[in-house]
């Protein structure tokens, strides 16, 4: 049965909409004529589900450490993000030894979870200057060789791989990565802004989390991000928690950008989302959680425990941007990032959103044939 949304605000769209749905999104017009059951949402926005592209863990799972003996657990997660709105996500598997890779990598190719979009590898091809809290002993050099015993039996289900690109200035590791249909993203990086630009144009189209683990922007040496904001076919990953990158910093990445929503939200949140402030295992080593920022004894900042949609809430609180712009950052942006589709012919797992409150999400159910939740 057909059900029309009318009087919605819908990211990429200008003015007033309406959405017919049947399962999936049939249509998105300002007027639609049928006899559809009727929703009214009275100038909310709509939206798409989020897109999660770097997320590390949740409910005290970290995706590197997944096994046979743990793997049930995938199932609570999946469900743990559905219910925050996230339609879908890649778990992304940190530095660590190859064996821990393939071992992550297997259970995530036997899962059939259809939120699991595929893999998201941060490392080990890193610099180690700018390794953060990646393990130093579990770095490798990039060459097609290294980059094949990484990825093994598993490189249909790898969607991301985040490298430093002057580790291999021939750029023969990245044309192997796009030959397999993988996207390169730049990050944990000391390339300068000529280094990155070639990368770019050997086939990188992603930056990971914009100014972390990589050199600041400089007024004579731009850097890897200057030459992504410069790009306006490369897509920036951004952590909107307040602590990874100063609101005025994000501001200017948003001012800056030449792409149409070229920035994405991600959460980069580690195993502890989903649970309270405290001390956590972490690999080897150990994390403290204080006010959702997760670092390692040290001090060394690793990842957040905060959600995908609370960097919307922030961006809108920080007065950055309006809330359909904050929300296409966390929905339809990192779809296009990955090449995903857009709304017609989706499954229609929408999320309403009160006009003026980043924090009203909730997702509009069909409880039966003729009414709306």
């Amino acid at each position: 049965m057909r059900f029309l949304i009318i009087n919605a605000q819908v990211p990429g769209f200008q003015g007033l909409q309406q959405i017919l749905i049947d399962k999936v999104i049939l249509e998105i017009a300002p007027r639609i004529e049928t006899t559809a059951n009727v929703l009214d949402v009275a100038g909310d926005w709509v939206s798409l589900g989020g897109i999660d592209l770097q997320i590390n863990g949740a409910l005290g799972l970290a995706f590197p450490d997944l096994n046979t003996e743990n793997c049930d657990r995938l199932e609570q997660i999946c469900q743990f993000l559905w219910d925050q709105g996230v339609d879908g996500f890649l778990p992304t598997i940190v530095t660590t030894s190859i064996d821990n890779i393939a071992r992550s990598l297997s259970v995530l190719a036997d899962s059939k979870f259809p939120q699991i979009l595929g893999v998201h590898l941060e490392g080990p091809f890193l610099s180690p200057e700018k390794r953060g809290a990646h393990p130093e002993e579990f770095l490798l050099p990039l060459t097609v060789e290294t980059v094949k015993r990484v990825l093994g039996d598993y490189a249909s289900i790898v969607k991301v791989m985040t490298l430093a690109p002057e580790l291999d200035p021939s750029g023969n590791a990245i044309a192997y990565l796009k030959s397999l249909g993988i996207t390169v993203s730049l990050g944990h990086s000391q390339a300068t802004a000529a280094q990155a630009q070639q990368a770019f144009q050997q086939g990188a189209s992603m930056v990971t989390h914009a100014f972390n683990a990589m050199p600041s922007l400089h007024h004579r040496e731009p850097g890897l991000l200057g030459a992504a904001i410069a790009n306006p076919n490369v897509y920036c990953g951004l952590i909107a928690d307040g602590q990874h990158v100063s609101p005025i910093m994000i501001d200017i990445l948003l001012r800056a950008s030449q792409c149409d929503h070229g920035i994405f939200l991600v959460s980069d949140a580690l195993s502890p989302l989903g649970l309270p402030d405290g001390r956590y295992p972490w690999d080897s080593r150990e994390i403290k959680v204080i006010n959702g920022t997760a670092r390692l004894l040290d001090g060394t900042l690793a990842g957040t425990t905060r959600s995908l949609f609370s960097g919307v809430q922030n961006l809108v609180n920080w007065q950055i941007c309006d809330l359909g712009t904050a929300i296409a950052i966390a929905t339809t942006a990192p779809r296009t990032a990955i090449g995903l589709p857009l709304y017609l012919n989706q499954p229609a797992q929408l999320l309403r959103w009160r006009q003026n409150n980043a924090a009203s999400m909730q997702r509009i159910h069909i409880d039966s044939q003729t009414n709306f939740m």
